[in-house]
């Protein structure tokens, strides 16, 4: 991977700034900032294909702009020495044994660090500063694009001997068994795989992928209800609970299926007997999103960007109305996005229940759309939303220093 190029209007200070507070933490560098090791990894926004992700289907996400940089000196007494920039805080653990998960933010690179010894991976003990501009609990993905930019800062050599795929699993392994949150795979394949100004259409059982190009003339935007994610855990579970009990009644009857994947629309309605009236609509929701994906994939291949905006508007009503993890302000700005002339689509992102929505607008309409939700939103949610302008950019790798 080449190194990623630095952008000189906001990303100069914002790395003079990192190698200044990795100076005070590691007075050594502080002759040679330049041989300090910068990496970077981006957050993700899901186009479409929400809650497939565990039932082996199809996502589309996206690598944002959006995203987290490290930048680290070598150690020599085999600890890791942290201090991130956002949490103002500072951590340590050994290289050799991270020790078990502290409930902290550290626990993401500790995680990182067991998740690639175990693989054989060659690591290194480093004192590093973590600076990241991806906002927390937006559902943005800030922890796997934590996860890749502490691969690439702890692994001996550069780049990492693990291939891409092999590193976003690594770092999913960390989340899972070292952090224990029980996520999928789509948000360390978008902060490792991303590619600038495509989406990645992931097979989320075969993890085979294909990149689809995003047209020229439109720009992403994440609106951020900045609303707290009620009862998101439990729920989440909930409804996996939900699709893995419909799988099981299905599959008595058609002994082909191993998850949601393999089920129509025909089947699940000719399986009216054997479910209840909730966990069909949940599994409703997932058989038709697969389809959703496949379809808006195809849309924007072909630039049909009016289908791309029916999909999303299916997709935010499905997870609205039949999984049921919206919320009254991700309707709220799915609603106010929508009545804004040159936005395509909008819908929520992400397991619900809070975070964000995503927008599909064209690029004369941003500053529509920006007005549109300060007049509106505070009146219905009583607080302002986040407004973020993304692009899609490449996945983790080194900042390149030679544009400064």
């Amino acid at each position: 991977m080449q190194p990623l190029d630095l952008d000189g209007a906001a990303g100069a200070p914002r790395l003079d700034r990192l190698l200044e507070r990795l100076s005070e933490l590691e007075p050594s560098c502080r002759g040679t900032p330049a041989a300090a090791r910068v990496v970077r990894a981006p957050g993700r926004v899901n186009l479409i294909g929400e809650h497939t992700d565990y039932n082996l289907g199809f996502v589309l996400p996206v690598a944002i702009s959006l995203d987290t940089w490290i930048a680290s000196w070598p150690s020599e007494d085999g600890i890791v020495r942290l201090v991130s920039l956002q949490e103002g805080e500072s951590a340590e653990f050994q290289i050799g044994d991270p020790g078990p998960a502290r409930g902290a933010w550290s626990d993401y690179v500790a995680g990182v660090a067991w998740s690639l010894s175990r693989d054989g991976v060659e690591l290194r003990a480093v004192s590093a500063v973590i600076d990241s501009a991806i906002p927390i609990g937006a559902g943005l993905s800030s922890s796997a694009a934590l996860e890749l930019a502490a691969a690439w800062t702890l692994a001996a050599s550069v780049p990492p001997p693990l291939p891409p795929m092999e590193m976003a699993k690594a770092a999913q392994h960390a989340e899972n068994e070292y952090v224990g949150v029980k996520s999928g795979l789509m948000d360390q394949f978008a902060a490792s795989q991303g590619q600038q100004g495509k989406a990645l259409m992931l097979d989320c059982r075969t993890l085979e992928y294909r990149p689809v190009s995003l047209p020229a003339g439109f720009t992403l935007v994440a609106l951020d209800t900045k609303s707290p994610h009620r009862l998101g855990a439990s729920q989440y579970n909930a409804r996996r609970a939900q699709c893995e009990r419909g799988v099981a009644a299905l599959a008595a009857r058609h002994p082909g299926i191993r998850s949601l994947r393999d089920v129509t629309i025909e089947m699940l309605r000719a399986a009216a007997d054997l479910l209840d009236e909730e966990t069909m609509r949940r599994c409703e929701h997932v058989v038709r999103e697969n389809e959703r994906v496949l379809q808006a994939a195809a849309a924007l291949d072909s630039g049909d960007l009016d289908t791309v905006g029916r999909l999303f508007a299916e997709s935010h009503a499905s997870l609205r109305d039949l999984y049921e993890v919206s919320s009254a302000e991700l309707d709220a700005l799915v609603e106010i996005a929508a009545a804004v002339p040159g936005v395509v689509g909008a819908r929520m992102t992400g397991a619900g229940f809070g975070g964000c929505t995503v927008n599909f607008v064209r690029d004369d309409a941003v500053d529509a759309l920006r007005a549109a939700v300060e007049a509106e939103y505070p009146p219905r949610s009583g607080r302002e939303a986040g407004f973020y302008v993304v692009n899609a950019v490449d996945g983790a790798g080194l900042i390149s220093r030679d544009s400064r």
